[in-house]
């Protein structure tokens, strides 16, 4: 008897239709997915069973990012029918893949589905650029940069990346990278940018040092997105021989904890930058609070020797565009720099 309606199926039916206008390739097989689990009911429970709302843990995502993780490492039939390899795969075809994929390829989708979504999408540093420019120019020192919620840590080395926007360019031209954008309002701040210390956490870190993780990495790119997987790698490049150059690793950290712990170390002369991008809706009320209580009181000590900031690239609630806004201490004016495609395709600067 085919399994009811359910938050599982209704997750990746939502799943489905929000990926149809980005990633048609993706939309299809979360809608044979939905199919085969509507018909397979160990798997549905078995899926099923990893959360209690499967929407918000991603659980179709982390689906996803299995089954392309098997074409990654080229084993068939996923590597024939993935994206690049696929022509026009058909539905029989699919159906085959994802069910002999539970099969066969068993504990690898539950080890994939036990890990949340690392996209670490570093296109966003297109946006959180011009927001640490903006702070140099405020302050005009060099910067102590922490970040939360930093996956592999791509977004931490956005100014080893070049950047060149059509009105205005920034960075080493000869970087393994060149981030672009459509780009409307004025350029930003050419101010000088020094960042003088690094440092990030994540809950999850994925570490670039371990085999495997960066094409672990890769699998969670929708697979008939070329440009963003050209784009990945090429930041592991980048970040890969930075981190190593500079001994610097992301955390296994909560984000409140590793904060309290970052702010202590605080010194005049340098610029303390709080920065994350696109995971602040994940954490929960009462880590939020917690972190919104640290920096108003680190914000109260803050002067102009030792000044803070407070870099978001967030959207302000769930399914509203994304807002790039710096807070500022002293003083703790919170102020709108940019309006952002989520994944910094197209930002619009208001900043001046």
């Amino acid at each position: 008897m085919p399994a009811a309606a359910s938050p599982l199926l209704d997750a990746f039916a939502r799943q489905a239709a929000w990926c149809r206008p980005l990633s048609p390739f993706s939309s299809r097989v979360l809608e044979r997915s939905h199919a085969w689990l509507q018909a397979d009911l160990e798997a549905h429970a078995a899926l099923a069973a990893l959360a209690e709302d499967p929407l918000a843990a991603a659980v179709s995502l982390r689906w996803l990012a299995g089954l392309h993780h098997l074409a990654l490492q080229g084993l068939q039939p996923w590597a024939s029918l993935w994206p690049p390899n696929a022509s026009a795969a058909s539905d029989r075809s699919l159906d085959d893949a994802i069910s002999s994929a539970w099969q066969t390829q068993n504990q690898a989708l539950r080890t994939a589905l036990a890990r949340p979504p690392q996209t670490n999408e570093v296109q966003r540093s297109a946006a959180l650029l011009p927001g640490l420019l903006h702070v140099a120019a405020q302050t005009g020192l060099p910067l102590a940069l922490l970040e939360l919620g930093a996956s592999a840590g791509l977004n931490l080395w956005c100014d080893h990346y070049r950047h060149d926007h059509g009105s205005w360019a920034w960075g080493d031209p000869d970087s393994a990278l060149t981030l672009s954008s459509e780009w409307v309002g004025p350029p930003p701040s050419g101010a000088p940018l020094q960042i003088a210390r690094r440092t990030a956490c994540d809950t999850q870190p994925v570490d670039l040092t371990a085999p495997g993780e960066g094409l672990r990495l890769a699998s969670f790119i929708w697979a008939d997105q070329p440009a963003r997987l050209a784009r990945l790698r090429a930041a592991l490049q980048v970040a890969n021989a930075c981190m190593t150059r500079a001994g610097v690793t992301v955390q296994a950290a909560g984000a409140a904890d590793f904060l309290r712990a970052q702010l202590r170390q605080r010194q005049p002369g340098h610029a303390t930058v709080l920065m994350h991008s696109v995971m602040w809706q994940y954490m929960g009320a009462a880590e939020q609070a917690d972190i919104q209580s640290q920096m108003a009181a680190a914000g109260a000590a803050a002067d102009a020797t030792a000044p803070l900031a407070w870099l978001r690239f967030e959207p302000p609630a769930p399914d509203q565009r994304v807002e790039l806004r710096c807070q500022f201490w002293p003083g703790g004016a919170d102020r709108l720099l940019a309006t952002c495609h989520p994944h910094a395709a197209r930002i619009h600067w208001v900043a001046t």
